[in-house]
């Protein structure tokens, strides 16, 4: 395992289609390379990717690495709301890189909540990985740039290379920066002669894979020129060091007076290296209860819990399980009192076994009724999965029946939803009333309601102990 290869990308809002609004075209050879790239990437079938961005969180004296559970990023910025899209990241990897750079006397600080947000250096590569990747399927480690020496930076990447190796995953590293932003008088950024200068000793750098000289460049000239990748290349050179690569310098123009480039580098034997044997719970245990997606519940949590890693979904679940789409409610209970419940309504995820492992994680860390569960609660927890029918509309109450179907209540975009048979509530009204509560609805406002019915999976979740009483 370790690096498989390594991308030099750039980062324009515009090249996205939902910001450039056609203005992308005039970058059609960046674009062209972008996808060469990501089809690239996914022929590696990498476990992680590795992604260095200029915009994540910067600090003088030390580095960025990401620690949230999921990132989520859009184009909002930019005045396209609805281009998003979301990653999970690999917290394990995180931790380790961490470790080797503390090692080294580097440190590192991370986003200190369970859900990050992706800058637009981080999800311009995002975007278009995700057109030949499955992003469900593979984990994310997004770091910032510092203020330290280039020695620093270099060091970074010879980490990275390291905790690859080391946690046996196959990582692509995607080094994400934009070259001079000095090129043209008409550019943003107006025209200094060191702009066209600077680009045109990087792109000999990394079209020849010469990257040592990313450390020999004149800082006088790089300051001048006003890049914003370079620290991000010297990371990626650490990484590939030692490494017997192909260097190739896929696209570079500068249309808008800023110099965007592509290059791929690309580990010799990469692709032949195996595949699949480091994904976390990458298999059902043999002995497991029958019914899978309690089964899967629990190792997410147990796994999360333990190490706060996220699992991947299991090659050998049921077709339906991993084809199927609805929504999901995970339930925790820790000695007959709930513990956390958190789903989806409807299906946000790919399948609904996707929608059992995100759920279940929220459950144990994210339900703010309850503290993060702690890994001596684990033998003590119960699970029950709440697969979800489609809404149906309700025109009377007496369509309604607490044991059999869930409701959902909404009113000028407040929602709440209440699962069927649960324990104390045994009236229509008594269900309404908790809905409309959950949903901050008032009492006497009008909602409209639906229904829906769940098959409840508990088979198997029982809990391993009971505490003593």
């Amino acid at each position: 395992m370790g690096i498989l290869a390594a991308y030099a990308v750039p980062h324009p809002p515009l090249i996205v289609p939902a910001v450039g609004k056609g203005e992308e075209r005039a970058i059609q050879p960046t674009i062209d390379a972008y996808r060469e790239v990501a089809r690239r990437a996914a022929a590696l079938r990498p476990d992680t990717i590795v992604l260095t961005s200029p915009h994540a969180p910067l600090y003088r004296d030390g580095f960025f690495v990401s620690d949230a559970i999921e990132e989520m990023g859009s184009m909002a910025r930019f005045g396209a709301p609805d281009e998003a899209l979301a990653v999970t990241n690999d917290l394990t990897f995180a931790q380790a890189l961490a470790e080797r750079l503390d090692r080294h006397g580097i440190a590192t600080t991370g986003a200190c909540e369970t859900r990050g947000t992706l800058d637009h250096g981080a999800y311009v590569p995002l975007h278009f990985l995700a057109q030949a990747i499955d992003l469900e399927d593979v984990r994310v480690v997004r770091l910032g740039l510092s203020g330290l020496p280039a020695a620093d930076h270099r060091q970074v990447g010879r980490a990275i290379a390291q905790a690859a190796d080391d946690l046996g995953r196959r990582v692509v590293l995607v080094a994400s920066g934009d070259w001079s932003h000095h090129l043209t008088e008409d550019g943003p950024y107006g025209y200094v002669p060191e702009g066209p200068a600077f680009d045109a000793q990087l792109a000999d750098i990394l079209g020849s894979g010469q990257l040592d000289r990313l450390f020999t460049l004149d800082e006088g000239l790089c300051e001048a020129a006003g890049e914003c990748g370079l620290r991000s290349f010297q990371i990626m050179a650490g990484a590939l060091e030692g490494e017997p690569f192909e260097a190739e310098l896929l696209s570079y123009e500068g249309p808008f007076g800023v110099g965007y480039g592509v290059a791929a580098f690309e580990v010799a034997g990469a692709a032949d290296r195996d595949a699949g044997a480091s994904h976390v719970g990458a298999g059902v245990a043999q002995d497991e209860p029958a019914d899978h997606l309690v089964a899967l519940a629990r190792r997410t949590v147990e796994e999360f819990v333990r190490t706060r890693e996220v699992i991947r979904r299991p090659h050998d679940l049921p077709a339906d399980l991993r084809e199927r789409r609805a929504g999901v409610f995970v339930s925790l209970h820790e000695d007959g009192q709930l513990r956390g419940c958190i789903g989806t309504i409807e299906p946000v995820r790919r399948c609904v076994a996707d929608e059992v492992i995100h759920n279940a994680v929220s459950a144990c860390c994210r339900d703010p009724r309850f503290v993060p569960v702690r890994p001596e609660e684990l033998d003590r927890l119960s699970y029950s999965v709440d697969v979800l029918g489609d809404p149906e509309p309700v025109f009377s109450l007496e369509q309604l029946d607490p044991r059999r179907y869930g409701v959902i209540v909404s009113s000028r975009g407040r929602r709440g939803l209440l699962l069927p048979d649960l324990e104390g509530v045994d009236t229509v009204a008594d269900q309404l009333a908790i809905a409309k509560s959950k949903a901050g609805i008032a009492p006497g406002e009008d909602a409209k309601v639906e229904r829906f019915e769940v098959v409840r999976h508990t088979a198997g979740g029982e809990a391993r102990r009971q505490e003593a009483r």
